[in-house]
């Protein structure tokens, strides 16, 4: 019964049904078959929201949702374009710091490609680049952003597979900076090849220091989350409440540009976006109950370790998993899918939790801007109104530096453990 549901939801998703909805046909089919009250459905959906860790997604949705209509996006671009602007590749190397900038705040991708997109494009097209490399730029550094505190991710496979929260995203910030990095320097040899436009001149201290002034109230807020959690003065959760207090105060105080007119829709698009993100998490509550009833779990560990118990050959086999998984699932999905079925016989193999999880969300996020279901690739597409073919033949090679730093985060562990190691006892 276990295979007939997972074969199931495999047909579903892949015919068109949304993804809730292709998890929860399996599941009641699975239910009234078993003779099972229907009532367990509702039981189980509704305990699997009841937590308090999840509160912190609606409020880091709201985040990102609130710097879009208070203009502290255009100002942390404007920061960016004259601290990097003269660097081999001009406003792409702009455009990746801003996503690193960025992802301290919203903690999501798609708030990145949605929020600095739109600026970023729009910015890039003036100075003389095509539009599907300013897209393809822009997607390609948006993958930092689940990785580099806040993230929802994290927060997400921290809840599922019952994982300290605060290591995982100390954790993300080796790896985040070293994925932007080495964007950094692809960009470059691409900019000597193509001739790419960048600034005239190197900025003075004074053009730096007066941009700097009014990004630094935003740039402070990443500052503020991981010193508050690792004194223990508020956890994950409350970070993001405080979070969505510290963005309202200098968006109105400070930046005065957010209005009552502009709350509302803020407001708008974070119910959306939680409603999406929380109906899935629901729906695999209870088909994540059924597998572990069915013991697909246990087969799937056993068939996995009987392939080899060695960690790193482990760690590969996911790799490739995870790429295929990636293509196709949203990030929430594969981790609530996927973690409760691959942490257990990668922990036991002695992989350490907080390491595979950031090797297990960075590989979702570069799934995102994969064929044929990104989900980023699509977002971007319709920012920038332009082919998905188009924006894929530029971000092609992007793969290399994302795929290096996914192969470097997996066999070299410290790039995540080193920062929580010396900072958490």
């Amino acid at each position: 019964m276990g295979t007939t549901i997972l074969v199931m939801f495999a047909v579903l998703f892949l015919v068109g049904f949304p993804v809730a909805t292709a998890i929860l046909i399996p599941s009641i089919f699975y239910i009234v078959v078993k003779d099972l009250p229907l009532d367990l459905l509702a039981q189980r959906m509704q305990y699997s929201l009841d937590s308090y860790t999840l509160c912190a997604v609606p409020l880091f949705i709201l985040v990102g949702n609130l710097m879009n209509s208070s203009g502290i996006t255009a100002r942390i671009f404007h920061f960016a374009d004259v601290l990097t602007g003269r660097f081999p590749g001009g406003l792409a190397q702009v455009n990746i710091f801003s996503s690193l900038v960025f992802s301290g705040m919203s903690g999501a991708a798609l708030a990145d490609v949605g929020g600095l997109g739109q600026i970023e494009i729009k910015a890039m097209k003036e100075k003389g680049f095509t539009v599907p490399y300013s897209a393809a730029v822009t997607v390609a550094s948006a993958t930092v952003g689940p990785i580099f505190p806040p993230s929802i991710p994290l927060v997400i496979y921290g809840a599922a597979a019952g994982v300290s929260i605060v290591k995982l995203l100390v954790g993300g910030i080796g790896p985040a900076l070293l994925a932007v990095v080495a964007m950094m320097i692809l960009t470059a040899v691409l900019a000597k090849k193509r001739n790419f436009p960048r600034a005239d001149r190197w900025p003075t201290f004074g053009e730096v220091f007066r941009a700097f002034l009014p990004a630094f109230p935003a740039l402070m807020t990443p500052v503020l989350l991981v010193v508050g959690m690792l004194t223990g003065i508020f956890t994950p959760t409350e970070a993001s409440a405080l979070t969505v207090g510290y963005v309202l105060l200098i968006s109105k105080f400070v930046y005065r540009e957010l209005t009552w007119k502009s709350l509302p829709g803020a407001l708008y698009e974070t119910i959306k976006s939680t409603c999406c993100v929380l109906i899935i998490v629901a729906a695999a509550a209870i088909f994540g109950w059924i597998l572990a009833a069915e013991q697909i779990p246990q087969v799937f560990s056993h068939w996995f370790t009987s392939i080899s118990k060695d960690p790193l050959v482990l760690l590969l086999l996911l790799n490739l998993l995870l790429f295929v998984v990636g293509m196709f699932l949203d990030s929430t999905t594969a981790i609530l899918l996927f973690v409760p079925i691959i942490v257990p016989p990668m922990v036991q193999a002695g992989v350490d939790p907080v390491h595979l999880g950031l090797v297990f969300v960075f590989n979702i996020m570069c799934g995102l801007i994969t064929p044929p279901m990104g989900l980023s690739l699509f977002m971007v597409s319709k920012v920038g109104q332009i082919p998905i073919k188009d924006v894929v033949r530029e971000v092609t090679p992007y793969y290399v530096p994302l795929g290096v730093t996914l192969l470097l985060i997996t066999y070299v562990p410290q790039i995540v453990l080193w920062i929580p190691n010396q900072l958490i006892k």
